[in-house]
């Protein structure tokens, strides 16, 4: 934990960690001039090692929490909302999951290294408080990771026991009701041991009606240090979350598309009021161990037990029987209300170990050998019932709608039992040449089995390779070049009750990295991706959640990224994307990604005299439009592009801070996505909260 709030800046090098200043504290903290050496920050996502950004052949983007708690993020999802490339909430403020499409392709979600979501719907979403940084690898993973999405992956990284006493707490007030406790302690417990607690208390509402977003999060965390080269740390993690589904699923006609009676509440709710529900239980056991054998080698282990359980009762309007025209009578009004009910149970155990060798070819040739093995096993079970009943969507008599006796509709019956299980070696050499030339070099190797409740078994195995190159030609400026490929075991089943097989995948990337200076880095980077076995949606059948898998896909584009610490202290981020995505064959945009993306964040610092300090930030966010294909609408309905602007204002004193965060600021009220398939989804209406805190 860091000295004071106003170090928010030094995260908006979104591919730095900030070294702060030393000289500035002394009796009571003050706030820290920011130096940001990004350019030669390291990340250990990418390559497993701890690697300076300008030495690593592919973009990666780290997300300092100083600096997405700033920006106003609530959620993972959130913290991604101004990185190139990334297309955040792609479905709106979305309280079940957290999504983001990288290079118009979803991101799988990994925690300390290790994958922590399986399938959909079986799990409550992680809360940002919890961890010290967001990191995000774009394109291929696998060589390490194995379950590596092609577009990226999004990695938590928690928040670990210090050795030196600091802590936080905090309340909160906002928008929609929110009420929060938020407490972050840590400090030595004895001469080789460490703690850390991380909690929070919340009841909220939500920008739907009867939609409540109230959690408990509790995590200790001990780090056991028996000599310096050694370290264990075990992290515990309890999160209870009571809520339902912000996404209310609401037909074309009557939001994007004309209604005679209006255009649909944007906070419209077309469930049972205490029925629905999206409320689960989260336990986590996760343990770090590390050991250091002088320069010359490192033993890395890990491990991590998650067992949840989750209860999703909802109701959404049966849009898609004929998305033109979904009402059964003549004044489009009334219309079918599915009721779907669903009670999940998942258990993961995941384990990653490597060993890392460090030496030398010749006085100017350097290696970093990494070799080693990972094994993941999950299995999600799933009980399920189904409903049918009609509603006035714009007069809803809520109390005539049943609530099944609060529980599932019957007849329920299984409706999901998969067991999948991975097992991946892998091997990497990072050859460093002249401290000039970094070359990287991967190969792993896979086996998975996957089994569904309908007794059919997939057995799978793949070998993925990377290559990339990275040269700093001239001082300041290093162009890269990238080959890397992706194998990604599914969890779930087809709309039939097959099992997923997994998805492949390549990408070739070229770029160049631009660092005249530490507190400068500017990436630009071109890209072109394939794959396989894509899943999406099946609207062959009435549940939207239902989906297939189709042949192939490709997705090629352009991004920039800059980031600038400048005198004055003030600091910039800014991004532009363009990506094409498209399934092979159809000459036509994936459904819901944006081809263009644009945003531009900055913060500056002021001196009130003595103690006090003002810090101000904003930024724009520019979402391109996007098209949606189906029967109903072969030409494609079209989501229009959407911009938003965010701000921060706080003002610290000594140990005392107060923070004012908006995001949305003008209320913009839009829509993230409207599919052809019949339904629209509600974008972020304007959220403000105030948040005192107090610091040691």
């Amino acid at each position: 934990m860091r000295t004071v709030r106003a170090t928010i800046l030094c995260a908006t090098m979104l591919a730095a960690c900030p070294a702060i200043a030393q000289d500035d504290v002394e009796g009571i903290e003050q706030q820290p001039t920011i130096l940001v050496t990004g350019a030669r920050s390291e990340s250990s996502t990418s390559t497993k090692t701890d690697t300076p950004i300008i030495e690593t052949p592919q973009p990666i983007t780290v997300i300092d929490d100083k600096l997405y708690l700033a920006q106003g993020a609530v959620s993972i999802s959130d913290t991604l909302n101004y990185v190139s490339g990334v297309t955040a909430n792609p479905y709106g403020p979305d309280s079940r999951v957290d999504g983001a499409f990288v290079r118009g392709i979803n991101a799988l979600q990994f925690r300390d290294g290790m994958r922590d979501v399986f399938s959909f719907y079986a799990s409550i979403r992680a809360d940002p408080y919890n961890f010290d940084q967001v990191e995000l690898v774009r394109g291929p993973a696998s060589v390490l990771f194995g379950q590596g999405a092609l577009g990226g992956i999004i990695n938590l990284v928690s928040k670990r026991p210090e050795f030196e006493t600091a802590g936080e707490a905090s309340i909160r007030y906002g928008s929609f009701d929110r009420k929060e406790a938020l407490v972050d302690l840590t400090g030595p417990l004895g001469d080789a041991v460490a703690g850390r607690i991380v909690a929070r208390v919340r009841d909220s509402g939500t920008q739907t009606d009867f939609v409540p977003d109230d959690r408990i999060m509790f995590s200790p965390s001990i780090t056991f240090k028996p000599s310096p080269d050694t370290d264990l740390t075990l992290i515990g993690l309890y999160q209870e979350d009571d809520g339902g589904s912000t996404s209310q699923f609401l037909p074309l006609v009557g939001t994007i598309l004309p209604n005679p009676n209006g255009r649909l509440s944007h906070d419209l709710f077309v469930g049972k009021p205490g029925w629905d529900r999206y409320d689960g239980r989260l336990l986590q056991g996760t343990a770090l161990f590390e050991h250091r054998f002088g320069d010359t080698a490192r033993l890395n282990l890990k491990a991590r037990y998650i067992d949840s359980n989750l209860s999703y009762f909802t109701h959404y309007a049966n849009s898609y029987s004929n998305p033109t025209n979904p009402y059964l009578d003549p004044e489009q009004r009334i219309i079918g209300l599915y009721v779907d009910g669903s009670i999940a149970r998942m258990e993961i155990f995941s384990t990653d170990n490597n060993v890392q060798f460090n030496f030398d070819t010749g006085s100017a040739v350097k290696h970093t050998l990494l070799a080693g093995i990972d094994f993941s096993f999950n299995n999600v079970r799933k009980t399920g019932g189904f409903g049918f009943e009609t509603i006035d969507i714009y007069n809803i008599d809520y109390d005539a709608l049943s609530d099944y006796g609060g529980g599932l509709p019957q007849p329920s019956s299984l409706s999901e039992d998969v067991k999948q299980d991975q097992l991946g070696i892998y091997v990497q050499d990072q050859i460093r040449f002249f401290d000039r030339v970094s070359i990287v070099l991967g190969a792993r190797r896979d086996w998975t089995s996957s089994r569904s409740f309908a007794g059919q078994r997939q057995n799978d195995a793949a070998t993925t390779f990377r290559a990339g190159i990275i040269s700093e030609v001239v001082n300041g400026v290093s162009p890269f070049f990238s080959y890397t490929e992706s194998f990604e075991p599914i969890a779930g089943t087809a709309s039939d009750g097959s099992a997923f097989v997994p998805k492949s995948g390549r990408q070739f990337e070229a770029g160049i990295k631009i660092h005249p200076i530490d507190d400068i880095l500017l990436t630009l980077t071109g890209y072109h991706i394939k794959e396989s076995n894509r899943p999406i949606s099946d609207d062959s059948t009435p549940d939207p959640n239902d989906r297939i898998q189709v042949g192939s896909l490709t997705s090629k584009g352009v991004e920039f990224e800059g980031n600038a610490a400048l005198p004055g202290d003030m600091n910039l981020i800014a991004s532009v994307s363009y990506n094409e995505a498209e399934i092979d064959g159809t000459n036509q945009q994936l459904d819901n990604v944006p081809k263009f993306n644009a945003s531009l964040w900055a913060t500056k610092g002021f001196s009130l005299g003595g103690e006090t300090r003002l810090l101000l930030g904003g930024g724009v966010r520019h979402v391109g439009k996007n098209r949606s294909f189906g029967p109903a609408f072969p030409d494609g309905i079209v989501t229009p592009s959407f911009t938003l602007v965010d701000a921060l204002a706080e003002v610290s004193y000594a140990n005392w801070s107060f923070a004012v965060n908006a995001t949305n600021l003008f209320d913009k009220r839009y829509y993230s996505a409207c599919l052809a398939r019949g339904d629209c989804f509600m974008g972020s209406e304007r959220n403000i909260f105030g948040t005192v805190s107090y610091r040691f």
